[in-house]
């Protein structure tokens, strides 16, 4: 069977314009945001307490590129997997609001903004969306926009 074929439990149809979900949720650990921060955001105030305490953060908290990291995992759990994705041409806006403590919660909140067929190519649908990172408190610690494109649902013979 060829991609192409492949049956897919989400294609763009699937996300309409103002759709709105919400999925994940983890908890954040110490040892995961130091372990993060060794390998690729190697700043005092992600490894060492004692240099996060003195940070502005006031305490050890995860790199902005952990937490969009978590972002891609829970949206990867909840429906990319299981898509007809195709990937993405990039991302417009990424914001890291507060910060991430070990010990925090958090979860995705999804809306798509826009969804449009390319021109180009009629079989690939563009979604164009909002990812808001909420934490246990429901306050807004991260937001990315941008873009995702999918394979259209095949037509029925």
């Amino acid at each position: 069977m060829t991609k192409e074929n492949m049956q897919y439990k989400f294609y763009w149809e699937d996300f309409p314009t103002g759709q709105v979900s919400e999925f994940g949720g983890i908890t954040v650990l110490k040892e995961d945001i130091i372990r993060f921060a060794r390998e690729f955001d190697p700043q005092p105030f992600h490894l060492d307490e004692e240099a996060a305490k003195a940070s502005l953060f006031g305490g050890l908290c995860a790199s902005g590129w952990h937490t969009c990291s978590m972002a891609m995992r829970m949206m990867c759990d909840a429906y990319l997997l299981e898509s007809s994705s195709l990937g993405s041409p990039g991302l417009e806006n990424i914001r890291w609001l507060k910060p991430v403590f070990a010990g925090d919660t958090v979860h995705v909140r999804l809306t798509v903004l826009e969804a449009r067929p390319l021109e180009s190519k009629p079989h690939v649908g563009l979604v164009r969306s909002r990812w808001q990172m909420i934490n246990q408190n429901n306050e807004e610690v991260m937001q990315m926009e941008g873009y995702g494109m999918f394979r259209r649902r095949p037509t029925q013979p």
